[in-house]
């Protein structure tokens, strides 16, 4: 008698909420499945119930776009999906499908910060019921020891997962905030990096479930004199690593200056809450750019300088709740027009 093995794959895909998506699930069951993308199946869901479709019509298509072994379930697999409509085409929500310029040429690195929430009180990690902790922000960035470090446990649980999924974290630290972290993902290609930043997030929000406590995205969560949370984007192509020039990369970043309503358009809601020109940031109503300048809109790191000018920029704009697919593919657009 024949045995048959059984895989569960979790079909992952972002819904219609507006102006944040954020993130469903749901699992097949998959006999005798090799492990590939190709094997899996296209699936359906009720669109209605996620923002996405009307009630008489309420089917929407997964298409399967990237797979990585899930690092809780036995013979599991993460599916992460694109959303399709009935005839095929892209779903207006479907941000991977902006991507029109995709290949090796552009790496991205996408520093994902974040608070873990108690939402029992409504605040972060760390804070009191009432009130604010008694020291301001500082003791907290890449701390050690109880009284000034929320959540490790967690982040290492994480971490562990993502690296087990084969997500390429490229490190995590703690943030300047109690209860922020962040951590880094590196990738080749548009597409590929988006994949990875979202399955990241799945994973952190379903980790975080164990431990009773949910992952916050917004880029001010917490008023005041607290840092936001952002999702830099460092990036690169073959030109900027090998230029040697500085005026090429005066003129990328002065090409995004020439862009700015189009970038902060898709670099995350609520994003002027964070944008102030404090807590390392510059106003969103003005654009710079300099060497090692984190209160920039773009950095120019000490590194690229050092190198002979070969290397990336950092764009410090993109809010932590912004979406990695349609944040890269205005960077590729942005920097291909300045050649």
């Amino acid at each position: 008698m024949t045995s048959i093995n059984k895989s569960k794959l979790e079909y992952i895909w972002l819904d219609g909420n507006s102006p944040t998506q954020t993130i469903r699930s749901k699992t097949l069951i998959r006999r005798n499945f090799s492990g590939s993308i190709d094997d899996c199946p296209m699936w359906s869901f009720d669109g209605s119930s996620t923002s996405q479709a009307d009630g008489s019509s309420s089917d929407c298509l997964l298409k399967p776009v990237a797979i990585f072994p899930d690092p809780d379930r036995v013979d599991g697999y993460l599916v992460m999906t694109e959303v399709l409509n009935p005839d095929g085409s892209p779903h207006k929500t479907n941000g991977r499908s902006t991507i029109d310029d995709d290949d090796d040429d552009f790496w991205f690195g996408f520093e994902q910060e974040y608070f873990f929430w108690d939402y029992e009180i409504d605040k972060p990690l760390g804070f009191p019921k009432e009130g604010f902790p008694s020291r301001p922000q500082g003791p907290y960035y890449c701390s050690v020891g109880a009284e000034n470090t929320f959540g490790r446990e967690i982040v290492e649980a994480h971490l562990n997962q993502c690296l087990d999924a084969g997500i390429n974290v490229e490190g995590i630290n703690a943030e300047v905030a109690p209860g922020q972290w962040e951590y880094q993902i590196f990738a080749k290609g548009a597409k590929n990096a988006g994949d990875q930043v979202w399955v990241a997030r799945y994973l952190a929000e379903r980790n975080a479930e164990k431990f009773g406590v949910s992952i916050n995205l917004h880029p001010k969560p917490v008023k005041g004199d607290w840092n936001g949370s952002g999702m830099h984007a460092n990036f690169s192509d073959n030109i900027l690593r090998t230029c040697g020039d500085e005026a090429i990369f005066n003129k990328v970043c002065d090409k995004f200056g020439e862009n700015v309503d189009s970038h902060i358009i898709v670099y995350g809601a609520d994003n002027e809450q964070r944008l102030t020109g404090k807590h390392e940031t510059q106003s969103i109503n003005q654009f710079s750019y300099g060497v090692s300048d984190r209160g920039a809109s773009i950095r120019i790191p000490i590194g690229t300088v050092e190198d002979g000018w070969k290397g990336r920029l950092e764009d410090r704009r993109p809010a932590s709740n912004g979406d990695p697919y349609k944040i890269a593919a205005i960077i590729i657009k942005t920097t291909k027009s300045a050649y």
